[in-house]
């Protein structure tokens, strides 16, 4: 007997599938199939790359055998539909650690450079959008 998990239990996921399609109605048909699939909230495709992104709440297995039922197709990735967020605090926190790995390379060439007379100092178009900067 097969257990079914009910509607949302598993999570979203987003699924990347490799595909081999060369015409728009292969493409139609691939987006058909797939949006008839439970679960799906969005479905993509990137002619360029050949490569559809299916979000949603569809067993990547029953994905990919109801695309071999109409072309090549590779399942590429699957993962969280979504990233988590970075804090505003973890984004400082890493401007400063930045911040600190450039002083401290900058002070190991001084050092290994004694003769340099030269300190360029970074000054971005954020902190005085009207700045000139000469190098």
């Amino acid at each position: 007997m097969k257990k079914l998990c009910p509607p949302h239990s598993c999570g979203e996921k987003k699924m990347v599938v490799k595909l081999e399609i060369y015409e728009d109605k292969e493409k139609t048909k691939a987006m058909n199939a797939v949006s008839r699939l439970s679960g799906v909230d969005s479905i993509s495709i990137d002619m360029k790359d050949k490569k559809l992104t299916v979000v949603g709440d569809v067993d990547p297995v029953v994905l990919v055998k109801k695309l071999k039922k109409l072309c090549h197709a590779e399942l590429l990735s699957v993962g969280p539909a979504k990233e988590p967020e970075k804090k505003k605090d973890d984004k400082k926190d890493d401007d400063k650690k930045k911040e600190q790995q450039i002083q401290d390379l900058l002070k190991a060439y001084q050092n290994h450079n004694p003769y340099v007379m030269h300190q360029y100092v970074h000054h971005s178009a954020e902190e005085n959008p009207n700045a000139c900067v000469i190098s």
